[in-house]
């Protein structure tokens, strides 16, 4: 039985390389995915493409190339990739301007567009998913709107033999199933082998989380050499059945608890886990330890496709000013609360979207005190405050900095910073009213 091995190269837009170039190099794969785009990440990219037409695809794309497009095409390796954000045909471009530039020849790069819908929801009154508005009350706000695309264009872009697939908003599982569609013949109504092929894609699409990050817990949860923390690649047969493992001598680990972990990462209802390719099942999922960094993943099934795809629509929502400042020393933390108490006196006039006035090391998770009788040598208070105008942001910093001068005795260690706030809101279209295309680029 013929098996695919596929390696996740990242799990989010600003990850580490070394651990993909490791795959690259070690991994004896067959395909190397980058899945890189978090809710908001299509919204800021739009902003970048909107002051510089040649923008507005992922920061580390050319970083990432450099590192393991050598290795890739040495052992015929293919790369699948949302890098391209909200510019795909400019990432498309940046692929092969780095091939060129490492003179690697015969490099054909795919590029996958269809999932920006900003000009067919325009003037639709759509509900929002997470709140009780509608699209229409964000009004001019909306700078952004993807749709989750499937797994279909990338398909097409490996049927036209492409070495290096770039995509714009695809469902993260869906960058590893495709692959596996590809390869296997799978059909795009064969319910169940697309509910394993999702499952795969699942546990594989976090990167480092399924291989020990974010799992780590000293003396609960021990991870061996986390500091080399590899990154994990799915052995998949035809079937569907796969084994969830990593290079062998890298750091970290895949068991049983990490593998569960990761499975359960985001799933509202395992047993109906909404894609646009498929609803798959994981509610019978098994998971067995069947040797040292080896986890092997079956009982995942599927059924019919939803009649509607999400869209992500990234919005305007203000500006968020913040300062910190610190205090040491005895009665710390009654200096830092005084600062607080004073900032929320000061500021009392300023027209608030959201606020926050807190002490990092006290109440700043939790939003409650620790426990009576401890108190903190040190403690940081933090000020941040969500405005509609930019001026109202920078007086939130200006007035934590003026209590070095007019606040409680010595604090120290004043930060600033105004940010824009782009927020994230999701809707629901026909499947219809998102088509696809693939552009061929070649060195």
């Amino acid at each position: 039985m013929k098996t695919l091995r596929i390696g996740a190269g990242a799990g989010y837009s600003g990850d580490r390389i070394p651990p993909a170039i490791e795959l690259a190099e070690k991994g004896q794969l067959d395909y190397l995915v980058f899945e890189c785009l978090a809710e908001r990440t299509i919204a800021l990219a739009q902003l970048q493409r909107s002051q510089d037409a040649r923008l507005g695809f992922d920061a580390l794309l050319a970083a990432r190339m450099r590192a393991v497009l050598p290795a890739c095409m040495a052992q015929g390796v293919k790369i699948v990739s949302n890098m391209g954000a909200a510019n795909p045909l400019a990432a498309g471009h940046e692929v092969i301007r780095v091939a060129r530039e490492l003179r690697l020849e015969k490099l054909k790069v795919a590029v996958v567009v269809g999932d920006d819908v900003l000009v067919k929801i325009h003037g639709q009154d759509l509900p929002l998913m997470d709140s009780d508005g509608s699209l229409a009350s964000l009004g001019d706000a909306i700078i952004s709107a993807n749709a989750y695309i499937g797994a279909q264009g990338i398909v097409d872009a490996l049927a036209q033999g492409a070495d290096v697939v770039i995509t714009g908003r695809v469902a993260d599982p869906a960058l590893f199933l495709a692959p596996l569609i590809h390869e296997f013949g799978w059909a795009m109504d064969d319910w169940d082998r697309l509910g394993k092929g999702t499952v795969v894609g699942h546990l594989l699409e976090c990167a480092g989380q399924v291989t020990g990050g974010y799992f780590a817990d000293p003396g609960f949860r021990d991870v061996p050499d986390l500091a080399r923390l590899g990154f994990p690649l799915a052995e998949v047969a035809s079937d569907g059945r796969a084994v969830i493992t990593k290079v062998e001598g890298s750091g970290g680990c895949v068991t049983f608890q990490t593998c569960v972990s990761q499975l359960l990462y985001e799933i509202e209802n395992p047993a109906a886990y909404l894609q646009p390719d498929v609803v798959a099942d994981f509610s019978n999922v098994t998971l067995t330890q069947i040797g040292p960094d080896r986890v092997r993943v079956d009982g995942a099934t599927g059924r019919q496709r939803p009649d509607q795809l999400k869209v992500t629509v990234g919005h305007r929502d203000g500006f968020m000013g913040e300062g910190q400042i610190s205090y040491a020393g005895l009665g710390a933390q009654a200096r830092g609360q005084l600062a607080l108490d004073v900032l929320q006196i000061r500021l009392a006039d300023v027209k608030a979207l959201d606020s926050r006035f807190e002490l990092m090391g006290v109440n700043a998770i939790h939003g409650q005190a620790l426990a009576d009788g401890y108190e903190p040598y040190e403690v940081r208070a933090r000020a941040a405050v969500r405005v509609a105008s930019r001026q109202d942001a920078e007086r939130i910093g200006h007035e934590v900095e003026a209590l070095y001068l007019n606040g409680p005795a010595s604090g120290g260690g004043v930060t600033q910073s105004v940010r824009e706030v782009i927020a994230a809101a999701s809707v629901l279209i026909p499947r219809e009213w998102v088509q696809t295309s693939v552009t061929m680029l070649e060195v």
